[in-house]
């Protein structure tokens, strides 16, 4: 058979990884329902709102429906072949190792880099409770934490994520029932503010067509770490179910958790107000309704945001290693596992976000931005690998094995299509943005460098 030939991939398939099997049915629901809700909605989406104004609603409903097509692509691969290394496996099967090792290598940057990242935003929400304290030793103990969680089985991996992913979704559900309470002017102690924040101070597009291409930028990568439960699936007890459940249970969660929670913060709190960014849209909300204490309780909800971004990044980052190395594409250490986890991968991922937390003390001003600009469009080449490997995959599926298509893209291929000139009209609009403009060439000379790479190592392994 051929390299292209679906049921014998060019390399050793995830399904005979001495990986464990520890995810129950119960952690990978509450995974994909609480994986939507992340750190990047809680802390980004201030900056959205502070461009864009009240259209930021415009802005995460139309980056809300480009990454339920993705999630639905991404949805139609996994469920018909689960892996660890979920969408690097889905493009090396598609289009070659070369994409595999690109998708899969630069996605780890982007979750190990994040790992830091996350880890330096609960700091300093513990620094403010807590004065004085030294904001690196929280980092530390946060990734020691998550580390020796993630280093010994996955299931506590899972169980971390259930309870974090449990009271983000009370917490937000809690904050839209009282919005929409306040909305409507039935809650105690408050009047409905009815369109004056929507049409005052400037009016639903205060900073014009511009404002809202920044803020449809800003929403698009808030949507990050979608990707997680896909990779998870593939240590659960039954992952073709698991991962069909959460991908047709996508569209009304990004619908609600997204859109729904930016719609009820520009109705209540004016769109300029300081406090959105300054705060966080969530306590300013919160706080503008006068609720005793609900804004600090949106602190310690934007913290375990932040921690569990933390453990899932960690997770993934980890199995995303794995499962390069298993199919030849890393080095060997990264792929030795010990009691189902792959614990050198673990390790590794850790010491490389801790890295990065040093970087931003020591190299504030040089390394550090660079290393944030160099990841800051990753997952927008990880989603073009997702739709061009679905393209591919999808008509071999159906010739040669069609029962594995138990989830299938809407519309295909016309809404592939459409998905993939989605994401070549958001590098349009990051190259006309200065600020993203940086971050748009930094990523693609990362790609293209991965990319040669993985070439090379491809035609390397070919002649021999």
């Amino acid at each position: 058979m051929s390299r292209t030939t679906l049921d014998t991939p060019p390399t050793a398939p995830d399904a005979h990884a001495p990986l464990s099997h520890g995810l129950k049915q119960r952690h990978l629901s509450m995974i994909a329902l609480g994986g939507v809700i992340g750190a990047g909605l809680f802390v980004g989406s201030g900056a959205g709102i502070a461009a864009a104004g009240p259209s930021i609603v415009i802005a995460y409903a139309v980056s809300g429906v480009l990454v339920m097509l993705v999630m639905r692509m991404l949805g139609e691969m996994s469920a018909a072949y689960p892996s660890s290394g979920s969408f690097s496996a889905h493009a090396e099967r598609a289009i070659g190792p070369w994409a595999g090792f690109t998708a899969g290598w630069s996605f780890w940057v982007l979750l190990c880099t994040a790992v830091g990242l996350e880890g330096i935003g609960a700091a300093k929400i513990v620094t403010g409770w807590l004065p004085g304290t030294p904001e690196w030793a929280w980092v530390a103990l946060f990734m020691v934490v998550f580390c020796v969680a993630n280093l010994a089985a996955v299931k506590n991996f899972g169980e971390f994520e259930f309870w974090f992913a449990a009271l983000k979704v009370g917490a937000i559900s809690l904050f839209l029932v009282l919005g929409v309470l306040a909305v409507a002017g039935v809650l105690p102690g408050t009047d409905s503010p009815g369109t004056s924040n929507l049409t005052g101070q400037g009016g639903f597009l205060p900073h014009g067509s511009e404002g809202l291409v920044v803020g449809l930028l800003a929403s698009v990568f808030a949507y990050g770490g979608l990707e997680t439960v896909t990779i998870a699936a593939a240590e659960s007890q039954n992952p073709v179910q698991g991962v069909a459940r959460a991908v047709r249970t996508a569209m009304w969660r990004i619908a609600l958790f997204y859109i729904g929670s930016m719609a009820v913060i520009v109705t209540l709190v004016p769109w300029d107000s300081k406090e959105v960014v300054e705060k966080g849209p969530y306590v300013a909300a919160l706080d503008h309704l006068g609720i005793p204490g609900a804004g600090q309780l949106m602190n310690v909800v934007v913290f375990v945001a932040l921690l569990s971004a933390m453990n899932a990044n960690i997770y993934g980052s980890s199995r995303i290693a794995y499962s390069l190395v298993e199919r030849g594409q890393g080095p060997k250490a990264l792929g030795r596992v010990s009691a189902g986890v792959p614990r050198v991968a673990v390790l590794v991922s850790c010491v490389f976000g801790f890295v990065c937390v040093l970087l931003s003390h020591w190299r504030p001003d040089d390394v550090f931005p660079w290393l944030l600009n160099m990841i800051g469009a990753v997952i927008l080449v990880v989603w073009i690998f997702i739709a061009v490997s679905q393209l591919l995959l999808r008509r071999r599926v159906e010739h040669e094995a069609p029962e594995k298509l138990v989830v299938r893209m809407w519309l295909f291929p016309a809404l592939t299509w459409v998905a993939l000139a989605g994401m070549a009209a958001i590098f349009v609009l990051m190259a006309r943005q200065p600020d993203t403009r940086v971050q748009l060439y930094s990523t693609g000379g990362m790609t293209l460098f991965l990319a040669a790479v993985g070439y090379a190592w491809q035609r390397a392994r070919a002649a021999r």
